[in-house]
């Protein structure tokens, strides 16, 4: 079963060399499990999904200069990613902020071609029998 994705969630990339933290911004003011709760349009750069470390990827073309620029040896950059679409799917049967609910299985791009997955939601849910 997904879990909801809160403030402090873990995001990876597959073209970045480091983990992400996931930031949910105090405006939706829905809370779960003590922490904001996210919803498919958190997908804001530098506002909620944060740097991954350095960039790994040609496409990327601060890789692809500095690659260039050593005469074709693979040269890391700072892994700003640039995401212009919401997460995909989310939890349609749940509504935060007039939008879907993310959930830990949904995933997003960006624009160099990196999968963005989320590797932690934030928060464990326990069933009980």
């Amino acid at each position: 079963m997904p879990n909801q994705v809160v403030n402090s969630a873990l995001l990876t990339c597959v073209f970045g060399a480091a983990p992400s933290t996931f930031v949910v911004t105090p405006e939706k003011r829905v809370m779960s499990g003590s922490q904001p709760a996210a919803n498919i349009m958190d997908f804001i750069p530098n506002k909620n999904i944060m740097p991954f470390g350095m960039c790994v990827t040609p496409s990327n073309p601060q890789v692809a200069l500095a690659t260039a620029a050593a005469q074709g040896v693979l040269t890391p950059q700072p892994c700003m990613p640039v995401v212009l679409t919401p997460w995909a799917p989310g939890a349609a049967n749940v509504l935060l902020g007039g939008a879907p609910a993310l959930d830990d299985v949904s995933m997003n791009t960006c624009l160099w071609g990196g999968v963005i997955r989320i590797t932690f939601a934030g928060q464990v849910t326990e069933t009980i029998p």
